[in-house]
């Protein structure tokens, strides 16, 4: 595609060049090394003078520091990455007045926002894979664990979702860069639908399962209203991308999940049962739990970038 690696390399260049990028890596590093070093430092108490379990290493990631995890502060924090790298991708550049001149070389109109996107996508690549390979060297300094053949590949796995999740937030706000021509609307727009999705989605879910199936904790509920009280929340819940990033993310580091659902009813015999099999759920099985999450995690990426890419090529740049 003509123009697109020159598009490409100028976008990549602006942001690793740019104080925004660097102010914000900057931030979001120190705050990410703290939390590993935290959750660290209680790894190597809680673990000294006993035989370590299997999978220490990924521990470091889901072990709540001073306040969250790794995979708890991507969740909540990880869209303010895409958020700032897309805002103004396109309006800044109308504002300006170069997308004209962009568009007046020999550089095709489709190039300008796949080459956009794709530096988005590098540059959040970059910045999760060193906050992880950081991380990692903590784990290896602090703890003294190597880490495992399927530990590497759950953090693979890890990071390709991550970066997914935080593209889908890219796209998203260039969309609204191309639909807004102020700067700033298109900022308060993507944060406040980071807000609606990350945080009142959850809310409306509880009051809307509580509505059709009401617990009454007095007299008791029966296990079919708690039942679809539950399900009710949880499918509503899957609406927020950082729900099925957090459900996803949970099942990939942590192998002792087995299932993303919240409440699961069991029997006496059935608890005998499950009892017997405490062991870690394999990788292919995890990946199995985790495939719907991930397929819908990449499907709106997709979908949301596909959109922008319709609606920029059907503006007229001139206006």
């Amino acid at each position: 595609m003509q123009g697109l690696y020159a598009v490409f390399r100028k976008e990549l260049a602006d942001h690793f060049s740019s104080y925004r990028f660097v102010i914000l890596f900057a931030l979001i590093a120190m705050v990410s090394f703290i939390t590993s070093y935290v959750a660290a430092m209680h790894l190597r108490e809680s673990l000294e003078g006993v035989a370590k379990p299997q999978f220490v290493f990924l521990m470091l990631f889901n072990t709540p520091g001073a306040l969250f995890s790794m995979v708890q502060f991507v969740a909540f924090f990880g869209p303010l990455i895409g958020i700032v790298l897309g805002f103004d991708a396109i309006n800044k550049e109308r504002t300006q007045g170069t997308l004209i001149k962009i568009t007046s070389q020999p550089i095709y109109r489709d190039a300008v926002i796949n080459g956009k996107f794709l530096a988005g996508v590098v540059t959040i690549s970059i910045m999760v894979f060193s906050i992880v390979l950081v991380i990692s060297g903590f784990g290896l300094t602090l703890v003294g664990v190597v880490p495992g053949v399927e530990e590497i590949w759950r953090l693979f796995i890890y990071l390709i979702i991550s970066v997914f999740y935080i593209s889908f937030w890219l796209a998203l706000s260039i969309l609204f860069s191309i639909l807004f021509k102020s700067i700033a609307t298109s900022a308060l727009a993507s944060i406040a639908l980071w807000i609606f999705l990350s945080f009142f989605v959850t809310l409306g879910a509880s009051v809307v399962a509580n509505a059709v199936a009401p617990l009454n904790a007095k007299e008791g509920t029966s296990p079919e209203i708690l039942i679809k009280n539950a399900r009710i929340k949880e499918r509503i819940s899957l609406f927020s991308p950082m729900v099925l990033y957090s459900d996803a993310s949970t099942i990939i580091i942590n192998p002792m999940r087995k299932t993303t659902q919240s409440l699961i009813l069991m029997g006496p015999m059935e608890q005998l049962s499950a009892s017997r099999f405490r062991n870690p759920l394999p990788f292919t099985q995890s990946l199995i739990v985790v495939y719907p999450h991930v397929t819908a995690l990449i499907a709106i990426t997709l979908i949301c970038f596909a959109i922008s890419y319709v609606v920029f090529m059907l503006q007229e740049i001139r206006t």
